[in-house]
């Protein structure tokens, strides 16, 4: 392989590459696409296994909620620690309440919620790429233009990796991290939530900074935007500079400057004065949270469907994989005869076609060896229904013939 490289004009943030390469024999080809064979070997068999399991985890899921629904003990408008619920589901509504108000030292910022979200981004150099592939003198050439841009970027750019770094180059590091805090304890009514309550408030929502600009800020900090800037001249950045964002989520009672309190509701096994998650007999556990006023009914409702978002989304995911599967197997078809213009488009629409239908085809009876293999009484059940109008026509010949 060769290469040269181009500068596009006098634009310094801007360069064109070109490579070239031979164009590869019919065995390189051939090899090539007989890694692609056992590649689509592996997700075929992959493609299997997500709509296989895909069906068992639905029934699971939706077993476990119809469990936890015919077992769950609503505690009503007041709620209290009542023994005789102990180590039961529980659903509750009311308002989250922290004991401790969650601040940042650095820029004074101090809410009363259950999260708190510093986000740092820095201006740096980005690099883009756009590649064109064409034929000259029996080569594959490939002309690839770079360009360089400032943006605000949350991770770090390494410029060591573009392809001019000269006049490029980023800082190696942050000066501020971005980081997420949350409160020590977090209560509905008398209840202590659990990790993975907590972990379920996520509606972050940015904070203000009107209030902040009359401070007195650090001699290097500014205010624009809801950002603190690490500068004094926010609109014109440069390479280095860094600005940060803050949000919250899930505002406690006490916190009448962000709002009304957030009401959640909660299905979760009560131990004591903290809610835990509930394993069901089915297999799964209850672990529940919504940022909204919900009833028992409705919270389960809003699981289950869920669940079916979830299984036909995997069910897409297994058809996709086991589409891609084929084509790449059936690759080596198109490879055998790629020499011929007509005949290459041809094989190329025929893989698709082909591999469309038995992609669906095979899906199919996938999803229907699920259904007989966890649902066995349904599909039982199906297959019976299905047979009905075969008896009815039946049973309707011998009048037609007395007839």
């Amino acid at each position: 392989m060769s290469s040269a490289q181009t500068f596009s004009g006098h634009n310094p943030n801007q360069h064109k590459r070109v490579s070239s390469k031979s164009n590869p024999g019919f065995l390189e080809r051939l090899g090539e696409t007989a890694g692609g064979t056992v590649l689509g070997v592996g997700l075929f068999f992959l493609s299997i296994y997500v709509l296989f399991t895909n069906e068992g985890r639905a029934l699971q899921t939706a077993s476990s909620l119809d469990e936890g629904l015919s077992q769950v003990v609503s505690l009503g408008p007041y709620i209290s620690l009542e023994p005789q619920n102990d180590n039961r589901l529980v659903h509750l509504s009311a308002q989250l309440h922290t004991t401790e108000p969650l601040y940042d030292p650095n820029y004074r910022v101090v809410v009363q919620a259950v999260k708190l979200k510093r986000q740092v981004e820095m201006y740096q150099w980005v690099e883009y790429q756009e590649s064109k592939d064409y034929q000259e003198n029996g080569e594959t050439k490939t002309e690839t233009t770079y360009s360089y841009h400032t943006e605000w970027k949350s991770e770090l750019v390494n410029s060591r990796n573009f392809d001019k770094e000269i006049g490029h180059q980023n800082p190696s590091a942050m000066a501020v991290e971005s980081v997420t805090v949350a409160a020590p304890a977090v209560k509905v009514g008398p209840f202590i939530l659990s990790k993975g309550l907590v972990e379920q408030i996520n509606n972050f929502q940015t904070l203000s900074l009107k209030d902040y600009a009359a401070l007195n800020l650090d001699s290097f900090l500014s205010i624009d935007d809801d950002y603190f800037y690490h500068n004094q001249n926010p609109r014109r950045p440069e390479v280095g500079d860094v600005r940060v964002r803050f949000s919250y989520a899930g505002v406690s009672g006490e916190a009448s400057h962000l709002g009304p309190a957030q009401t959640v509701s909660i299905v979760a096994m009560q131990r004591g004065e903290q809610l835990v998650p509930f394993k069901t007999r089915s297999g799964d556990t209850l672990e529940i949270l919504y940022l909204e006023e919900l009833s028992a009914e409705e919270v389960f409702a809003k699981q289950h469907q869920q669940n079916s978002m979830k299984t036909w989304g995997l069910r897409a995911a297994g058809w996709a994989l086991m589409f891609l599967s084929i084509q790449l197997t059936m690759r080596i078809i198109y490879t055998l005869v790629d020499w011929v213009p007509v005949l290459r488009e041809v094989v190329s629409v025929g893989i698709k076609i082909f591999a469309l239908c038995i992609s669906t085809s095979l899906s199919l009876l996938v999803i229907g060896a699920g259904w007989l293999f966890y649902r066995p009484l349904v599909a039982a059940a199906l297959g019976a229904l299905a047979l009905v109008p075969v008896f009815l026509a039946r049973s309707g010949l011998p009048a037609k013939k007395n007839e």
